[in-house]
C-alpha cells in the first residue's frame, strides 16, 4: 500500500493528514496533534526554536518562522519544508512584528500556537552592567516578548496557547546574569498576569524554563576544544541530575505539550526542562 506523507499545515485549510511512516512498519495515517493549526515560533531559526518549529510542523501545523538573519532563517524553513515559512524580523522592532503578522493575515490564516521563543543572552556583572547592555536584554526578551503577544491578539483564535520563554536562572543566581535572569522573572510573570487577562477567551498562557541546553548559544560561550571548556562542561552536568546536557529536543517536547490540547486544563503555570537541576 503506498501512503503520502504530507505534513501540511494551515489554520484554515481543513488539511493536514500527518501521516507518520515507518519504512519498515507503514502504518495507517495518523491524526496530529496540531493538525491543520498555524504556529508562530520567534527566534526560530537555531536552538530550541527550530526543534520546537520541526515538532510543531511533524504534528500536522503550518509554522511561521521568525529570526533576524535571513540565510539561516531561509535554511531553518527550508529543513522542514512546505509546513513552513520564514519571515526575517528583530522581536526588538514594532515594525516587524507587523510584517510578520500582515503576512499570516495576508496568507488567510489565524495563529492557534505562539511561542515568544526569540531571546538573548549576555552576561555582565553588577559592576559591568551598561546602558547599552541593559537595553539590548529589555529590548529582546521583555519588550521583543510584549509586543510579540500584543500584536498576536486580533489573529488569535480562542482557546489559543501562548508559551513564553523563561528560565531557570530565576531561580538561581549565577554571577553575571542579574539583568538577563530579571528578564526571564518577567516573562515567567506575564504568563501568569496575561493567563488571567485571556482567560475569557480561553488563551492558555504558560512559560517554559530550559536548563543547560546544547545549543549554538551554549557551545559559542563553551568552548570543549580547550581544558577550560570541557571542565566547566563537566561541571553543568554534574549539577544536573539525569547526568547530561539536554537537547533542543527535550524542550521541544514539553513546548509541544503546552502548545497542543494534552495541556487543555494548564495554564499560567511554569513547565522546567533541566534534567532537574534547580528543583533536586
Amino acid at each position: 500500500m503506498s501512503e503520502k506523507t504530507e505534513c501540511l499545515v494551515g489554520g484554515t485549510s481543513g488539511i493536514g493528514l500527518a501521516t507518520r511512516v515507518s519504512a519498515a512498519h507503514p502504518r495507517e495515517a495518523l491524526m496530529g496533534q496540531l493538525d491543520g493549526k498555524t504556529a508562530v515560533v520567534t527566534g526560530g531559526s537555531t536552538g530550541i526554536g527550530l526543534a520546537s518549529a520541526r515538532r510543531f510542523a511533524e504534528e500536522g501545523a503550518h509554522v511561521y518562522l521568525t529570526g533576524r538573519r535571513q540565510e539561516m532563517l531561509d535554511a531553518a524553513a527550508a529543513s522542514i519544508g512546505r509546513q513552513a515559512t520564514g519571515v526575517r524580523g528583530d522581536v526588538a522592532v514594532p515594525a516587524d512584528l507587523d510584517r510578520l503578522y500582515e503576512r499570516i493575515t495576508a496568507d488567510g490564516r489565524r495563529v492557534d500556537v505562539l511561542y515568544a521563543n526569540a531571546a538573548l543572552a549576555a552576561i555582565a556583572t553588577l559592576e559591568q552592567i551598561t546602558e547599552e547592555h541593559l537595553d539590548l536584554l529589555l529590548g529582546v526578551n521583555v519588550k521583543g516578548t510584549v509586543f510579540t503577544v500584543q500584536k498576536a491578539l486580533p489573529l488569535l483564535n480562542n482557546h489559543a496557547s501562548i508559551i513564553l520563554s523563561a528560565s531557570i536562572w530565576t531561580v538561581e543566581g549565577p554571577e553575571g546574569f542579574g539583568i538577563y535572569s530579571a528578564t526571564k522573572a518577567a516573562a515567567r510573570s506575564f504568563a501568569r498576569t496575561w493567563a488571567n487577562e485571556l482567560k475569557g477567551r480561553g488563551i492558555r498562557v504558560n512559560a517554559i524554563s530550559p536548563g543547560t541546553i546544547d545549543t549554538p548559544g551554549l557551545n559559542e560561550n563553551i568552548d570543549v576544544s580547550t581544558k577550560q571548556g570541557r571542565q566547566m562542561k563537566e561541571y553543568l552536568v554534574s549539577r544536573i541530575p539525569l547526568g547530561r546536557i539536554g537537547q533542543p529536543e527535550d524542550v521541544a517536547d514539553a513546548v509541544l505539550f503546552l502548545a497542543s490540547d494534552q495541556s487543555r486544563f494548564v495554564t499560567g503555570t511554569e513547565l522546567f526542562v533541566d534534567g532537574g537541576a534547580v528543583q533536586i
